[in-house]
């Protein structure tokens, strides 16, 4: 048996779908249903394989003061959670920086904590030998210390990369030689239906511009 866990760098995946919608013809493939994209890779990590669980890292974007974009995350999130996947939340960090062009300070946000929550569940899942397989989904380099790390001290799994669209990442796929990039026509292929029910009944609808 292959037990495979998916960690989701759910920002790293979402600028994939915006990258898919400015490179392939306006494509809009933000309903994505993420439970049934990580399943449709399964065979990418060998024989055998089955889905243990999926982890998603996200954060919410209160800095920017639109309720709407807060609200149609939360209900992205919560049918992500009807399919069984775990969320786990990070947040924004404000950060002065000079700009260059008006050469004033200004503030802008950063997402914080993701890549160290990442790295601390892979080596949780691995110590406490959830499964055989990790998957990786992102592109981000900052994770690339924690990689090698956890390919030292637990040999006998397997840690690979799926490379969201256009974030395919030539370090990472070093370290990681099984890893593999995701076409756009798997976003197209798993998206969730509109609208989605959730067990209490609850319909949540596509937002019109995903």
């Amino acid at each position: 048996m292959n037990r495979v866990i998916f960690l989701v760098d759910g920002f790293n995946l979402y600028h994939s779908t915006r990258d898919i919608a400015l490179y392939c013809q306006g494509l809009r493939v933000k309903w994505l249903n993420i439970f049934a994209l990580c399943k449709s890779y399964l065979y990418m990590t060998g024989k055998g394989a089955t889905l243990e669980h999926i982890y998603y890292f996200t954060a919410y974007a209160y800095h920017l003061n639109d309720p709407g974009v807060i609200q149609r995350h939360r209900d992205y999130v919560r049918c992500l959670e009807s399919t069984g996947i775990t969320l786990k939340f990070g947040r924004f960090k404000p950060k002065d920086i000079n700009c260059p062009h008006c050469k004033k300070q200004i503030t802008r946000y950063e997402e914080k904590e993701t890549d160290v929550a990442i790295g601390a569940k892979l080596f949780e899942i691995l110590q406490e030998n959830e499964c055989d397989t990790v998957v990786i989904m992102t592109g981000d380099t900052d994770l690339a210390p924690a990689i090698r790390a956890a390919k030292r001290l637990f040999p006998n799994k397997t840690i690979l990369f799926a490379f969201p669209f256009r974030r395919k990442n030539d370090e990472l796929a070093q370290i990681a030689p099984r890893s593999f990039r995701m076409h756009k026509d798997s976003y197209r292929r798993h998206q969730f239906p509109n609208p989605v029910v959730l067990p209490d009944g609850t319909q949540i609808y596509k937002p019109s511009t995903w």
